[in-house]
């Protein structure tokens, strides 16, 4: 079966020792050639996490189209834009610039966010919930506006328009054909993926899954995968229906995989978040028939169109582009390729 493959990058940069990304310029011009070097192993993805206030990647267009003009194939896209943030129609106008940059790769993962450093962040950026608002309800409004946009929906009247009473005529633009399909939900729950499904996105599951209830990771995670294509198939949606998963995953080639990532096998974690219990995947590192069969052994991985791994970019280009070839040939090994 095959499946499309790519990383997901944090983007983290900080001026300590050791550190190879040492400011947010390292960190942006290092994702251009991450890009480059995905593309060239063979690699379906390059993909950014958002996160504001912090050591790591906040403002994606600029960083996506330049990624994009420097590739010709590998898909360009988010995990995930949080809403909270967002103007949809100026978010909208961003995305058609950039995939039209891209020549129609533009992948965009967007949902109502994560928990984060900043207790205000949204209102220093302008956002205030009024009185009975909640940012669950006001990010899936922002998200439908948005989604009208890039389909080409007018959205603001005209000054002949507005004298004569009528609606809106006047769509964004720019506009990009076929970015509406592209468009991937950041889903955390069970009940997120399944809404997902209902309102016709791709569903991009995330790194944690809230509501634990004892399983393995990876079998919860398979289940919102299946009952979210099972409710994307019963709202009669006709194109999407993509699931894409993450997952660490370091094959051990040589000794200096070895002493980055030797010891980094593990469990899965649990702990408590947004007031329910929450439980975040493994870690697979070992030798590459060890991955292949970890990864084989994964439900939700096997039930995915689009696997994400999670990248450790402060490690630089030249060793990233090495990881990408272990990936690569894990991917065929696994009869992805």
């Amino acid at each position: 079966m095959t499946k499309k493959i790519g990383f997901l990058s944090f983007g983290h940069h900080r001026d300590v020792p050791g550190s190879r990304v040492r400011s947010a310029g390292d960190a942006l011009r290092d994702h251009i050639e991450l890009a480059v070097a995905a593309e060239a192993a063979g690699m379906d993805g390059a993909w950014l996490r958002v996160h504001h206030f912090d050591h790591s990647l906040s403002a994606p267009f600029p960083l996506l189209a330049a990624m994009a003009a420097r590739t010709s194939t590998i898909d360009v896209g988010t995990g995930v834009v949080d809403l909270r943030y967002e103007n949809p129609l100026y978010l909208a106008e961003e995305a058609a610039a950039t995939d039209l940059i891209g020549d129609g790769r533009l992948q965009l993962g967007i949902s109502r966010g994560s928990p984060e450093p900043a207790a205000d962040g949204q209102a220093a950026f302008g956002y205030r919930l009024a009185d009975g608002q909640d940012w669950a309800t006001v990010t899936h409004d922002r998200a439908e506006l948005f989604r009208r946009a890039i389909a080409g929906e007018p959205v603001a009247h005209s000054h002949r328009a507005l004298a004569a009473g009528r609606g809106p005529d006047l769509p964004i633009g720019p506009l990009s054909p076929g970015l509406s399909s592209r468009i991937w939900w950041g889903s955390g729950s069970h009940a997120t993926g399944v809404r997902a499904g209902e309102q016709g996105y791709n569903l991009l599951s995330s790194t944690l899954l809230l509501a634990d209830d004892g399983r393995p990771f990876h079998l919860q995670q398979a289940d919102q995968v299946r009952d979210y294509r099972t409710a994307f198939a019963a709202a009669g949606h006709t194109s999407g229906g993509q699931a894409a998963v993450t997952r660490s995953v370091f094959p051990l080639t040589t000794a200096e995989d070895r002493s980055y990532f030797g010891l980094e096998r593990g469990g899965e974690g649990v702990g408590f978040l947004d007031g329910t219990t929450a439980r975040s995947g493994p870690t697979f590192a070992g030798p590459p028939e060890q991955v292949v069969a970890d990864l084989r052994g994964d439900e939700a991985v096997q039930e995915a169109d689009y696997v994400l791994f999670a990248l450790p970019s402060m490690l630089g280009v030249d060793y990233n582009a090495h990881l990408f070839e272990n990936l690569v040939a894990v991917a065929r090994e696994l009869g992805w390729k």
